[in-house]
């Protein structure tokens, strides 16, 4: 600065939150679990600032005699063993159905790390591809570690699955190696169990500060008290991360915005009581979640609905960062409002994707076992293994029979805007004719000129009609792609009165086998492409004289249809 004078700009960590490059770290310290004594908290805490002064040689060797005496505390078997006990109840209550479960361990040093790995396996034998150690093997290695450590080939093998996030590999026990350069945007948790300070330490937590999916941010457990030195470390930065990220503590940040946030959406449940879901009964539980869902998809609850999706996505982001500090209570009412949450965005969010209530079945599922520990499948719809979708009888039974109207309304919808979209890149006549009708319906339900039974009753013959559509096709011997070209040539109900179906089914293969040879890749761009189709398409119907005078509009429809087949055909 003395030489080039004053920052110019200063990319701040503030300004990479704000612009989507990283998440915040947030910090939970868990020291008190290990049991030291006052004596050795002390140490550390004069070992901290030692490092602050770690350009100094004298420091330096003051450091080295120091770390000799705290080396025999901290790799003492019995605080070992606190310490592995602790980090697997954190882990696998708090962190393990997070994302991809993705976490590190920063040990000590070398013997340490191997100290911790073979502590993990005697709790979990089966986690040897769950859990590795990860650093340079070394001359004087026992040989009981080389297999552990391997050569160099291994640790690149280790590098790639451990990025990998569908991957078995899932906890890392490092040393050095992976605290600096090393990215896997799913990592989340980083256990501290190493005295670090300064650029080292910001570094090493800026391992879990990638953006991934959904994630509200990193979090940093610490058993070695590293929250002097993360403060002095934020000093380096600007007044305006001191003021945002000084203080990541989640005693003081995660949880009170939690506990706000299940407050306002217990608020919003006011009115419905799902005291049931606390019983430990799977039905019961099951008829909670679903009275919750016909709750909020009542027509006059649409603004308290769009209110509980944002409240409770907060709700769970803030979970995701403090669960190891809430009550079971509190875990109980975060796990019951993130099944309902779940639920309802699947049902009425556009661009979601299709509904699959098996996959809903097994989320609640998860996310029961997982914040309530409760055992056993909770199945939505008695699953059983059924398809899911409209054109299976026992489960459109099963809707209509559904005690929840509201509920079963938004299910009906959602299965009949999939197949309606799928009529539009294929069908055009069945396409304009369910849409209309479905329009039709739902205003008058939301208008209240129909009851919830009697939209009900709207759906469920308008899924009777798309399963006719289909029967018929195949009665026909025809494919879905000639299906719809034969409803083109149908739809003027004179037409049939002109022709045999003998001679509208050949009509039909071949203007679908015409369109097929005659399609070309760039059609769509080039409207002498378009234009030549459409005069191949008129030839073939005056062929067969179509159409009759009765119905001299049939065409325009029937060109219609062949568009939109080659606009979508592969």
């Amino acid at each position: 600065m003395e030489v080039f004078g004053n920052y110019i700009d200063i990319y701040d960590m503030t300004q990479a939150v704000e612009d989507g490059a990283t998440r915040p770290v947030y910090y939970e310290s868990r020291v008190v679990k290990l049991n030291l004594d006052e004596e050795t908290l002390k140490r550390i805490d004069e070992e901290y600032e030692v490092l602050a002064e770690e350009a100094d040689p004298a420091a330096i060797e003051k450091s080295k005699k120091m770390l000799g005496g705290l080396d025999a505390v901290l790799s003492n078997d019995t605080t070992i063993n606190s310490l592995v006990h602790d980090i697997l109840h954190h882990y696998e209550n708090t962190r393990a159905n997070y994302l991809t479960g993705k976490a590190m361990i920063v040990a000590y040093d070398r013997k340490c790390a191997m100290k911790i790995y073979q502590k993990i396996l005697e709790n979990h034998p089966d986690w040897t591809e769950k859990v590795k150690v990860v650093m340079t093997e070394g001359k004087k290695d026992p040989a009981e570690w080389h297999e552990v450590v391997g050569n160099k080939a291994y640790r690149d093998k280790l590098a790639s699955a451990f990025k990998d996030d569908k991957s078995e590999f899932k906890i890392a026990i490092v040393v050095d190696m992976w605290l600096t350069g090393f990215d896997v945007p799913s990592l989340s948790t980083m256990y501290i169990y190493k005295p670090m300070s300064g650029h080292n330490l910001m570094q090493a937590i800026a391992r879990v500060n990638r953006v991934f999916e959904d994630k509200e941010g990193g979090l940093i457990v610490d058993y070695i008290g590293i929250a002097t030195a993360l403060k002095q470390a934020m000093n380096d930065y600007t007044t305006r991360d001191k003021k945002n990220y000084g203080d990541p503590d989640i005693n003081k940040q995660a949880y009170p915005k939690f506990k706000e946030k299940l407050g306002v959406c217990k608020d919003l449940l006011y009115g419905y009581d799902y005291s049931s879901f606390f019983t430990g009964d799977k039905q019961k539980m099951t008829e909670a979640i679903l009275g919750a869902v016909n709750y909020f998809m009542a027509p006059d609850k649409e603004e308290d609905r769009n209110d509980f999706l944002k409240q409770a996505v907060l709700l769970k982001n803030a979970l995701s960062l403090c669960a190891s500090l809430a009550t079971d209570d509190e875990r109980y009412h975060a796990s019951f409002i993130e099944t309902v949450r779940v639920m309802i965005s699947r049902l009425v969010n556009p661009g979601v994707g299709k509904i699959s209530l098996p996959e809903i079945n097994k989320r609640i599922n998860d996310l029961i076992k997982q914040s309530v520990k409760s055992d056993g499948v909770i199945n939505l719809f008695a699953d059983k293994g059924e398809t899911y979708s409209l054109f299976n009888p026992a489960f459109i039974e099963e809707v209509a029979r559904m005690k929840h109207k509201n509920l079963a309304v938004e299910v009906l919808k959602k299965l009949l805007e999939e197949q309606i979209k799928i009529y539009r890149k294929s069908n055009v006549v069945q396409s304009q004719k369910f849409s209309e009708i479905m329009q039709r319906s739902l205003n008058e339900y939301l208008n209240g000129m129909l009851t919830n039974q009697q939209v009900i009753d709207e759906l469920l013959r308008m899924a009777e009609e798309m399963r006719k559509v289909q029967q018929e096709g195949n009665s026909l011997n025809l494919s879905v792609e000639e299906k719809a070209f034969y409803d083109a040539l149908t739809r003027p109900e004179a037409v049939k009165d002109f022709y045999s179906n003998d001679k509208l089914i050949a009509l039909t293969r071949e203007l679908t086998d015409t369109l097929r040879k005659n399609r070309t890749v760039d059609w769509q761009k080039k409207e002498f492409a378009r234009a030549k189709m459409r005069n191949i398409i008129r030839r073939l119907l005056r062929k067969y004289k179509y159409p009759p005078e009765e119905a001299e509009g049939a065409t325009k429809t029937v060109i219609e249809q062949c568009e939109l087949w080659a606009d979508n055909a592969i």
